[in-house]
This record gives structure tokens, C-alpha cells and sequence, in this order.
């Protein structure tokens, strides 16, 4: 039987990894132990191993462990635990046989890949709007809504006591793609550490304006007392102007993943969903021969896994654009993506940021990484060059004239904004703040902010907005207020022509079909010579 390209990368990958084979079964012959066994991965990497095989095999057992449908024997299912680790609030009902998966409160995926796929069914990217998560849903046993239920977060009621509905229980947020994190990743990295330089060199009395990159981040005052005044910072986390006392530092740290700026890193992101989605433990995070889900499997993921998971996604192709070779299309997108700055979506939607000092060469573990994640000084760093011919192309490279930088287009800029129409926006708003605790008033009264959008590949990944209720772009550019009210109504204020180059612009930011090399391609994807919008005449 002749096996796919993929197929014989991944039955190479094992073999070469020498891993190890986990087996109830140690006394008998390792095929015998292997009979009759359903696991998605019957064997695993052996922490320390990943330092061991080449980048290229890792990164494919990596996309492996994000594509596996996890089976009971692997260790999916938390039947004592919640999405969020915790032990059951009732557990006298565990999550078993008809309570085993949840598509609110999860367990609600046999795979990373089942939700993340789109477009062309790429692992690691999008999803419809079928694979929409419902944020804190998590910290539910299992949503029922039941009225007969008053145990709180079992399924039916809050923390207060208060009844749940399907609107209440989590904020619905799209399934976002991972295209281009490694390079999203090490400028939020980059990003922190000169917000952070800034603090560390204040005096007290002192106040100073937070930039890097060209974005501004607002003001940080350290007062005479020693004291840290972070209330004109902006488009920071709260998580991450929080000290445990007055005097300690704000972290500063650039949380680039869920699009509410709650997470640090793409370990973090792996370790949480692994375990929410699939119930799936990682050892770094709930311990070596532990199993606190009460599931009788130990070890479901290595530390190893992980760091392949995480190499995975941080070696993803990046997005690119198509443009038609017709005149008229031509002329429209240039006309598009001036009008794009003129309007001022260009203010948060910065079309590309610089990576310098080596920030291509990703590495792991993320020096800002929580606890219960992998930290430096735990293991030996490991590093890839993201601008590497050998990852999935297309990819971002650093120009003759520019060799100490590589731009990235993914016109963002890293910050949070209320783009909301206020409390009464109940279409855009979310019910709960997730950068509150549960403890807090705050956490129940809703959130309006959310990272600045990442417009690559923005035209062919699905649904739109950090809701994906929207099936059109123009609708999501409509839906913009609160901070971006400005914009929308410049952006209302032009022709209808001029409003359709717009669009014309944003359908061209695309993720391009899988092997294809160049980053502006037409619509036969072949490679376009394409002119900067500063030379377009209309």
C-alpha cells in the first residue's frame, strides 16, 4: 500500500523517535502488549527527546498530536475534574458515559484539528462557526441548565447562585487560526521586554510613556512612595498590571492569545485546551505518574508532546494575499488599502511591525510563561529559525535592504480596545470578563475589550469578529464602536466605490493554499510583482 506523503512522515517520525510505548501490559512482547489497544498515540515522546531528533520530525509529531482523535485509552476524559483542573463540584456525578462530553462545558472535541481546520483544511488553522468555545464554560461540571440543580457550577447555577442560561454560562468566541504564531508570539515577546525596560529604569516621581515598536501603551508613573500608578496604561491586560502588594511591578506582559488578551503563550494556550477540550493532562501541569481526573491513565502527554505541539503551531505557514491580474481589481485595492489608513483603521490595524534582535529565531519555553507551563531554567532552551525554507511555506524572511529585521504583516498592534457600543451592546459584548476572577463583581458585568483583530488572512477564514456572527467582513467594519466609532463612521462617510475598495483590500489578505511559496500570488497563485498603494493614481 503506497501511503501519503504525511503518512509516511508521521510513521518515519515514530519510529525515529524512539519514544516510549505505554502499555498496561510491560510483561508481555511489546506487539502482543499492542494488540487490541485503541489509542490515537500509542507511543510518546520521552521528555528530553525532543532536544534529540531533527526540528523537521518534531514539528510533524507535533501537527500528529494536534490532529489525533484522543481515545479513552489515551487518557481523554476528566471524570473528577473540571475544564479548569479543578475537582468536580458534585462529585458523586462524574463525567462518564452520557456526561463524558459537553458542548458547553466541555470535554466538546476528540481533536485540536476537529475545530481548528479552515481553510482548506489545514491543521492548525480556523473554524466555522460550528466550533465556536464557550469561554468559562469550562469551569462548569456539566451544563445542563436544569432548574432542579442548585449546586453551584455544577451545571444549572453560578458561584452566586444565580440561574444560567446559554448566553450567561461563557462567552462564545470563534476559533481563531494559529497561522503565523511563532513570528505573533516572539513580537509580543519582544514587545514586553521593552515595556518592561521602561519600568525597570523609572525613579520614583518619575513617569514615563510606554512605546515600543512605534506603539504607544500609554503612561506608567512610579510615585515618590515607591508606589506603581498603572491608570493611564493602555491596552494591557488587567492580569498584567497586577502586584500581589503596591510596591511589586506590573508585569507589563503582551498576552497575545484568546482574544480577550488572557493568555501568554502558545504553551499556555496548548496546556489549557488540551485539558478543557479533551481532557487530556499534561505532566508539566498536573504532575509525573499523577492522575488527578480520575480517568486511570497516567502521563497523557509528556513534556516533550507539548514542546512538539507548541513547535507545530509556531512553525505554521504565515497568511499572504491574492490579487486578481485584472486592471479594475487592481486599481480598486490600491485605492482599498489607502483608504484603509485614511479612515484611521490603520491606527490599531498596523499594517506590519518590526522583528529585530534575532526575534525570528523562536524559542522554547517563553521567558514569561506562568507557573504550571514550562519555565526557563527547567529544562534546555530549544529553538527554531521561523524564516527556515524547511517549515511550511510561505514564509517571512528579512530583506537585503533590512537584514537585522523581519516584518510582520499581520496588522495588529498587540493592544486591547472597547470596540463595543457600550453595556447595551448585547450582540457584541460578552457576558463575563475572563481577566477577572469569578470572586469578582467585574467578572459578571460583561467585557467589551478585545485584542486588535490580526488581519491576515482575514478573507478566507471563516466567520468574522470575535463572535463569528458575522459572514461578512463589511458587516464586522459595521460593527464597529466604542474606540473604533471614529473610524466606522469615516469609513460610512465614503462613496459606496470607495467603501467596496475597502473590502476589495481586506479580501485580499488571505491564507494561500498549502506549498505555496510566494507570499502575493494572483488567483491562479503564481507569484505577482505588486506596487506599494503610495503609487497608485486615483
Amino acid at each position: 500500500m503506497k501511503l501519503r506523503p504525511s503518512a509516511t512522515a508521521a510513521t518515519v517520525a515514530i519510529m525515529v523517535m524512539a519514544a516510549v510505548v505505554v502499555s498496561l501490559h510491560a510483561e508481555k512482547s511489546p506487539a502482543r502488549a499492542r494488540i487490541g489497544r485503541e489509542c490515537a498515540v500509542p507511543v510518546h515522546l520521552a521528555d528530553d527527546e525532543e532536544f534529540r531528533i531533527p526540528a523537521k520530525q518534531l514539528i510533524e509529531w507535533g501537527r500528529l498530536l494536534f490532529a489525533a482523535n484522543w481515545t479513552a485509552e489515551d487518557g481523554a476524559g476528566r471524570p473528577l475534574t473540571k475544564g479548569t483542573g479543578k475537582a468536580l463540584a458534585d462529585p458523586s456525578e462524574p463525567l462518564v458515559g452520557a456526561r463524558a462530553f459537553n458542548r458547553v462545558s466541555g470535554p466538546d472535541a476528540n481533536s485540536c484539528a476537529g475545530c481548528h481546520n479552515a481553510p482548506y483544511g489545514i491543521t492548525g488553522g480556523a473554524g466555522d462557526i460550528v466550533t465556536n468555545v464557550f469561554v468559562l464554560g469550562q469551569r462548569f461540571d456539566f451544563a445542563t441548565m436544569d432548574p432542579h440543580d442548585a449546586t453551584a457550577t455544577k451545571g444549572a447555577v453560578d458561584e452566586e447562585g444565580h440561574p444560567i442560561s446559554l448566553q450567561t454560562i461563557g462567552n462564545s468566541r470563534a476559533t481563531t487560526g494559529m497561522f503565523g504564531a511563532g513570528y505573533l508570539e516572539m513580537l509580543a515577546r519582544q514587545i514586553t521586554a521593552d515595556l518592561q525596560a521602561i519600568r525597570d529604569s523609572m525613579r520614583p516621581g518619575e513617569t514615563r510613556e510606554l512605546v515600543s515598536k512605534g506603539v504607544h501603551f500609554g503612561k506608567l508613573t512610579r510615585k515618590g512612595d515607591g508606589l506603581w500608578d498603572v491608570s493611564q496604561v493602555e491596552g494591557l491586560s488587567r492580569l498584567s498590571l497586577l502586584g500581589t502588594t503596591p510596591t511589586e511591578r506590573p508585569t507589563l506582559i503582551i498576552r497575545p492569545w484568546h482574544q480577550a488578551g488572557n493568555v501568554i503563550s502558545i504553551r499556555e494556550f496548548s496546556n489549557n485546551a488540551f485539558n478543557q477540550h479533551h481532557g487530556i493532562q499534561p505532566t508539566e501541569r498536573f504532575g509525573l505518574d499523577a492522575d488527578p481526573d480520575g480517568d486511570g491513565v497516567k502521563n497523557e502527554m509528556t513534556r516533550a508532546d507539548i514542546t512538539a505541539v507548541v513547535m507545530f503551531q509556531a512553525a505554521m505557514q504565515v497568511p499572504g494575499r491574492v490579487i486578481p491580474n485584472d486592471p479594475e481589481i487592481e486599481q480598486a485595492v490600491l485605492n482599498g488599502e489607502m483608504l484603509f489608513e485614511k479612515v484611521g483603521c490603520g491606527t490599531c490595524h498596523v499594517s506590519k511591525l518590526p522583528l529585530d534582535r534575532n526575534g525570528w529565531i523562536y524559542s522554547e519555553p517563553n521567558p514569561f510563561n506562568p507557573a504550571t507551563n514550562l519555565r526557563l531554567g527547567e529544562t534546555k532552551p530549544l529553538a527554531i529559525d521561523l524564516t527556515s525554507d524547511d517549515l511550511p511555506l510561505p514564509r517571512l524572511k528579512r530583506e537585503a535592504a533590512q537584514p537585522n529585521v523581519v516584518w510582520v504583516p499581520a496588522y495588529t498592534d498587540f493592544k486591547l480596545h472597547d470596540i463595543t457600543s457600550g453595556t447595551g451592546d448585547t450582540l457584541n459584548r460578552e457576558a463575563l470578563d475572563m481577566n477577572h476572577g469569578t470572586w469578582s463583581a467585574k467578572f459578571a458585568s460583561g467585557n467589551g475589550k478585545f485584542l486588535t483583530k490580526r488581519l491576515w488572512g482575514v478573507a478566507n477564514q471563516p466567520t468574522h469578529f470575535h463572535h463569528g456572527l458575522f459572514t461578512t467582513m463589511r458587516q464586522a467594519v459595521l460593527a464597529h464602536g466604542g474606540e473604533a466609532l471614529a473610524q466606522r463612521r469615516n469609513f460610512e462617510a465614503l462613496r459606496k466605490d470607495d467603501q467596496d475598495d475597502i473590502i476589495e483590500f481586506l479580501k485580499t489578505l488571505q491564507v494561500l493554499p498549502p506549498g505555496t511559496k510566494e507570499l502575493v500570488v494572483d488567483e491562479h497563485y503564481q507569484a505577482k510583482q505588486w506596487q506599494p498603494p503610495a503609487l497608485a493614481k486615483r
